[in-house]
């Protein structure tokens, strides 16, 4: 629409006549006075329909909840309206009259009563509220201050591909699909192709693009499909200039969203979003056990941490170094791939760490190894074909430089950063073991 006004700037319009469309959020009718709640991605605003505007006044009766209405009128400040202005409706126009019955309610008044489920199956309807609207706002923020700190230090952007003829790590929990008279697999990382880049000598890169998980799994963290943030870096001197650089990243992103949308995640998820001071504390793997066996905290895997440890260890860390962040690092070769460099000192341990935020892992990371026969050996004690992984041996034969890197996942980062419960709030369209719709 030409002339359209967004809801937001409509405070700078005041006693001027304008355009504006959205949903009808919400339909009053008080006899000779009518109010509707129009709303659209930038906000709500009230729009009262008086007698003497004929045409308007007749065609209110015909709005239905949700359906999509241009309004066109003169905009006046009113302390009793939300906002403190409303616009006196003129004209008003359907554009897509909505059926009168919803199958969930859009208006935040009836958010509790409805199952996650059924939501989900009615996702577009329930984006509409603006509460889960700002976590799609938050996340492309969120991405585009991944994507302006990585552009700023000289990384390059990759796509690599999501078919593969092998699996891309361990070879479980992959989907198989048919391949033209092959089988081909989906890709679970980008992990081979980001060590393609540094063989490449492209230095540092990141991708950003779907993951695909084929985990039976029925957690509030997991997913079958979701997007990963991958970035690589060479010429390393360990794996804390990998932390060093992640932690920076989540910093300044971090400090966007604060700018920008600090006011709203307290509205509406009673949230106060710290920015988190850097450096971000760390532990050891065996420094973690140490106080999770303090606290007694039950040790379910050695060398790993449940999610039950996951939240205590977090919730030591705030206490200790009130901050929401902690690495864990130098995880046993027992937990880790292949591909992960070990530690001079200590062959049974990896140069490698995962970043917990609120409880919840978000990140995985490690310095690889990146000498070609140290590399077969490795994959030859974890009991790996080596005809399967040729391809990506071939990359460290003629000359690789010393590199580390992560992938993390976004969805779970949106999930601490609202206190969200469940990881299918956090992403557009979700899908898992039983999720293929919409």
């Amino acid at each position: 629409m030409k002339n359209r006004v967004m809801i937001k700037d409509l405070n700078s319009h005041i006693g001027k006549e304008v355009e504006t469309a959205g949903f009808a959020r919400a339909i009053r009718d008080q006899g000779n006075v009518k109010f509707l709640m129009v709303s659209d991605i930038s906000g709500e605003v009230q729009a009262v329909v008086l007698k003497n505007h004929k045409e308007a006044y007749e065609l209110f009766k015909k709005i239905t909840l949700e359906s999509v209405i241009s309004v066109k009128g003169l905009v006046k400040s009113e302390k009793q309206a939300p906002g403190g202005m409303e616009i006196e409706a003129k004209n008003i126009e359907i554009l897509s009259l909505a059926e009168p019955e919803l199958p969930i309610p859009v208006y935040e008044k009836g958010e509790g009563e409805t199952s996650l489920d059924k939501r989900l199956d009615w996702r577009f309807l329930d984006l509409r509220k603006s509460k889960n609207a700002l976590i799609i706002k938050i996340w492309t923020l969120l991405e585009a201050g991944f994507r302006n700190y990585w552009t700023d230090n000289n990384y390059l952007e990759i796509h690599s591909p999501k078919f593969m003829a092998s699996a891309s790590e361990s070879g479980a929990d992959v989907f198989e699909v048919k391949y033209f008279n092959r089988k081909a697999y989906l890709a679970q990382s980008p992990q081979f192709y980001k060590q393609m880049a540094m063989a490449a000598g492209l230095e540092r890169v990141f991708e950003v693009g779907p993951v695909f998980r084929a985990e039976p799994s029925f957690t509030s963290r997991h997913a079958t499909e979701f997007i990963g943030f991958d970035a690589e870096i060479s010429y390393i001197n360990s794996y804390q200039d990998v932390i060093k650089e992640l932690e920076e990243t989540i910093h300044r992103s971090i400090v966007a969203i604060t700018k920008t949308y600090a006011l709203d995640i307290k509205k509406h998820f009673n949230r106060e979003l710290p920015v988190p001071k850097l450096p971000f504390p760390q532990l050891s793997m065996k420094e973690a056990k140490k106080i999770l066996a303090k606290l007694k905290v039950p040790n379910e895997r050695d060398g790993d941490l449940s999610p039950e440890e996951e939240r205590q260890i977090c919730e030591y860390v705030k206490e200790k170094y009130h901050h929401e962040f902690v690495f864990i690092t130098d995880y046993p070769v027992s937990v880790r791939p292949f591909y992960h460099m070990r530690h001079k000192d200590d062959q049974k341990l990896t140069c490698s760490f995962d970043l917990l935020w609120n409880g919840v892992e978000i990140t995985t990371g490690a310095q690889r190894e990146h000498r070609y026969e140290v590399l077969v050996k490795q994959a030859q004690e974890k009991g790996l074909d080596l005809k399967g992984i040729k391809f990506y041996l071939d990359f460290f034969k003629y000359g690789c430089p010393a590199h580390g890197g992560y992938g993390l996942g976004p969805a779970r980062m949106i999930i601490k950063i609202f206190n969200l419960e469940n990881v299918r709030e956090a992403t557009y369209l979700y899908r898992g073991v039983k999720r293929l719709e919409p």
